[in-house]
């Protein structure tokens, strides 16, 4: 049991908290990403109705997902047009409709990398291609873990 124990604190000492990417269909790991605590990562995309940016904010908050707010440019149908409870709306300089307030944390996060437009994960000061880094189609979980320092898959 001790060395059990042992074994679980210095895999977590070892290891470096991660954005992971896995594939949605086999669960096979694409990529990760090192996050901090409280470090927000975006993914923007066309709207397909719409055809504007929408950028979807999170942040990682002890171990989860949470969606903080959603950055929009123009109205259509799967875009939100109404406030719920403790939520706000704000206009940014470049006109862009900013609905935050939400800090909902998220069982599961998934995206559908375009076929027509790409998807743009921005983390850590990067932005990457989903399209190119998944492939179109592509069913993309995201999920905040753990891993090794050796096993990251991405370093800024």
């Amino acid at each position: 049991m001790v060395t059990i124990t042992a074994s679980v604190f210095l895999l977590f000492i070892n290891s470096t908290p991660c954005l992971i990417l896995k594939n949605g269909d086999t669960g096979q790991v694409i990529s990760a990403f090192p996050v901090e605590d409280g470090e927000e990562f975006a993914v923007t995309f066309i709207h397909s109705v719409n055809q504007s940016p929408v950028t979807d904010v999170y942040q990682i908050r002890k171990g989860a997902i949470y969606v903080t707010r959603t950055i929009y440019y123009a109205f259509g149908a799967g875009v939100q047009t109404q406030l719920e409870e403790g939520q706000r709306l704000e206009y940014g300089e470049d006109g862009a409709m900013i609905i935050s307030g939400f800090n909902r944390r998220l069982d599961s996060l998934s995206y559908i990398v375009g076929t027509v437009s790409d998807h743009i994960l921005q983390v850590g000061g990067e932005k990457i291609s989903l399209r190119g880094l998944c492939g179109r189609n592509t069913t993309v979980q995201f999920t905040s873990g753990r891993r090794l320092s050796s096993f990251l898959l991405h370093r800024p």
